[in-house]
């Protein structure tokens, strides 16, 4: 936990209450809509499920360049034919789906979410694997990496790493699209796929029985991967 201590001096107070009338008469403030934003600490704002950044708030809270990861410098994939196409949920996330489960209940659906953060961005393959395993906790309290399952292959000449563990999943921030519980018997299949600017990054997670079940869907969408997207 970060702790943040204020010192308010006799000069504070007085430069306060300047601070205070110019907000009152409009003189300091931007324009209405208009919003800025200065250097904050990535550990502090990041969401569970976006990788390790270094970079100013405007960065992390500013859509990707629609430009950016198309063309030469995309990728493109064939989507399962059972998964659901959704708006996703925030910025961070270039596609998103509803990965049906097993029966009705909409407990069982799954998701699979697809990030780019634009290019340069998003950190290396193997920190960001790590990263999502420490997403899930284990029943006798061990640590979640040493049970990170990873696999190096490349798909139409791009190099892809694989990861894969279960456990109980801490489902993340609401305001970024997570319920915020903890999620029993849960299971990740990730990817982390490098494109010409910038690494793209599959997760797959929902209730293991889900996951276990469309584990062949997930790995059929990895195998289609291409450039150009």
């Amino acid at each position: 936990m970060i702790k943040t201590t204020t010192v308010c001096s006799a000069a504070g107070f007085a430069l306060l209450l300047l601070f205070t009338a110019c907000s009152e008469s409009g003189g300091e403030n931007p324009p209405a809509g208009e919003q800025t934003a200065g250097p904050i600490s990535p550990e502090a704002e990041l969401p569970p499920d976006h990788p390790p950044l270094s970079q100013t708030q405007e960065q992390l809270i500013a859509p990707v360049d629609p430009t950016a990861g198309t063309g030469a410098s995309g990728l493109a994939w064939d989507v399962p034919k059972n998964w659901i196409a959704e708006t996703p949920a925030n910025s961070m996330r270039r596609a998103q789906y509803r990965v049906p489960g097993p029966d009705t209940d909409a407990r069982s659906a799954g998701e699979c979410v697809v990030f780019y953060f634009g290019p340069g961005q998003g950190g290396d393959a193997m920190s960001n694997a790590v990263r999502w395993a420490n997403q899930f906790i284990q029943p006798d309290g061990s640590p979640s990496a040493e049970r990170l399952v990873t696999e190096k292959v490349e798909v139409a000449g791009i190099p892809v790493l694989k990861a894969e563990v279960t456990g109980t999943y801490q489902s993340g921030s609401p305001m970024m699209g997570g319920s915020g519980e903890l999620l029993p018997d849960y299971m990740l299949l990730g990817a982390v796929a490098e494109g010409a600017d910038a690494n793209w990054f599959f997760k797959l997670t929902g209730p293991r029985a889900t996951v276990e079940a469309n584990r062949a869907a997930f790995e059929s969408m990895l195998e289609s991967l291409r450039p150009g997207g």
